[in-house]
């Protein structure tokens, strides 16, 4: 079995590549865990000038990385490069505050002395998605490695280059040999992995149908496990609002990387008396977008990353549309070739439609309407998902008490939705448990242990 770089811009394929067998895997597996016990005995000051090799790699080969990115799941190039620069923010974090994070904490009890210590597990299986193909390894990654772990990347089978280049990077940052390794596997395969004993923990972002099978392994051979799944987040929009402002921002938080994110902004719930006016002008601003070359700075309109992918998400908003939605711009494949989609909105959603209760993982948004606050709550926790959500208004103080009571990992005020490594990340519901980045993510993958002295 093959895996394929296809370009999605041009439906052209890059390279291929071969799958590995059995004796592969088995091999890189036993040296990764053999190459963990030397790597945790080392101490975080000299972890620390590894990952910060790391941050000036991708530094220095920015441009490099981000055509990879480009070419393989069709990322507008300035938005490739800025993932770029967010894998060297990653990495330098963790260099810097791994040993804070993860310090040794004197606890008062009966004993003489009883503290609690944070241990490396072993390895860590990673599993990752093609949507940010450097960044989703980094920020699970860069804490996992930094507290002792070393790391196996099982990568979407659409980004080989870039799971291959990730690899290379960590060589040459100089990691210890077999610290960090890409697996060139299936996903039937991956599976097998989880149950490995050498694998101590996985984390998953991905889809929650993946998210439950990757759980129902773990769980099974009693692993700890991360997942960070998908989303449907509410972009509520309040009736004191800074429309100009709001509208904006409201045109990137869809449409960056295309809307396949599953922290972008998919239902926009809009409050009647700013409806109208907002839905205007978010139309004008989407109408400005324009598709063409993703490595253009003119192009603001990237092909999907896959034509697969395309075919689902426009079968959604067909079946949005015959249960009543409106369409008042896109919802069609344009180009002559590749995998692009227009710009869609879809007015006048409601519960029961695709639109609504499914994830939308491209650039299409639902528009839904509401009487007030009180109603944009109720809807937009009356779905499956818990990733994130905004809440837009001039009164920073309503807009917190509204945030407050969203069902969600994360709730910005007048702010786009974005992962930060100095703030936990994660979801609740179908969107997945557990937490990555900040303190959070770091104490995800160790053990945490109580000495007790007398």
């Amino acid at each position: 079995m093959s895996m394929l770089s296809i370009n999605p811009a041009t439906g052209q394929i890059i390279q291929s590549f071969s799958t590995w067998q059995t004796d592969a895997i088995d091999t890189v597996l036993s040296q990764v865990e053999s190459a963990q016990t030397g790597w945790a005995l080392l101490s975080f000051e000299q972890r620390s000038v590894y990952m910060r090799k790391l941050a000036e790699i991708f530094r220095q080969r920015r441009d490099h990385y981000a055509n990879l990115i480009n070419d393989e799941m069709g990322k507008l190039l300035k938005e490739a490069r800025a993932e770029i620069d967010k894998c060297v923010l990653g990495c330098e974090h963790y260099a810097a505050y791994a040993k804070t994070y993860l310090a040794d904490e004197d606890i008062a009890s009966d004993a003489s002395r009883s503290l609690v210590i944070y241990q490396p597990l072993g390895t860590l299986f990673c599993i990752m998605p093609w949507n940010f193909p450097f960044w989703q390894l980094i920020r699970a990654a860069a804490p996992a490695m930094m507290a002792g772990n070393t790391v196996v990347l099982k990568h979407a089978s659409n980004v080989p280059r870039c799971a291959l280049a990730l690899e290379e990077a960590f060589r040459e940052a100089g990691f210890p040999e077999n610290t960090f390794r890409t697996l060139m596997i299936t996903a039937a395969q991956a599976e097998t992995v989880i149950a490995d004993p050498r694998i101590a923990a996985i984390t998953l972002t991905g889809s929650s149908t993946a998210g439950r099978s990757v759980a129902a392994i773990a769980g099974q051979h009693l692993k700890k496990c991360v997942l960070e799944l998908g989303g449907s987040d509410p972009f509520i929009v309040l009736d004191d609002a800074d429309l100009e402002c709001t509208v904006a921002q409201a045109v990137t938080a869809r449409f960056q990387n295309m809307g396949q994110s599953c922290i972008a902004a998919k239902r926009f719930i809009l409050v009647d008396a700013i409806a109208d006016s907002f839905v205007r002008h978010f139309k004008a601003g989407v109408d400005q977008l324009r598709s063409g070359d993703p490595k253009a700075e003119s192009t603001s309109i990237a092909p999907m990353a896959r034509t697969d992918l395309r075919d689902s998400l426009h079968a959604q908003v067909k079946r949005s549309l015959a249960m009543g939605a409106i369409l008042l711009t896109g919802g069609e494949f344009i180009g002559a070739q590749g995998a692009y989609y227009a710009p869609t909105i879809l007015d006048h959603v409601r519960p029961g439609m695709p639109a609504f209760d499914e994830e939308l993982f491209g650039p299409v948004a639902a528009l839904v309407r509401v009487k007030n606050a009180e109603e944009a709550i109720q809807l937009a926790n009356h779905t499956s998902f818990g990733l994130a959500g905004s809440v837009w208004t001039r009164d920073t103080t309503r807009g917190e008490a509204v945030a407050r009571q969203i069902q969600a990992g994360c709730t910005f005020v007048n702010g786009v939705v974005k992962s930060d490594p100095r703030l936990p990340f994660g979801g609740i519901k179908e969107s997945g448990f557990g937490r990555e980045l900040c303190y959070h993510g770091i104490r995800e993958f160790v053990n945490i242990k109580t000495v007790w002295v007398s």
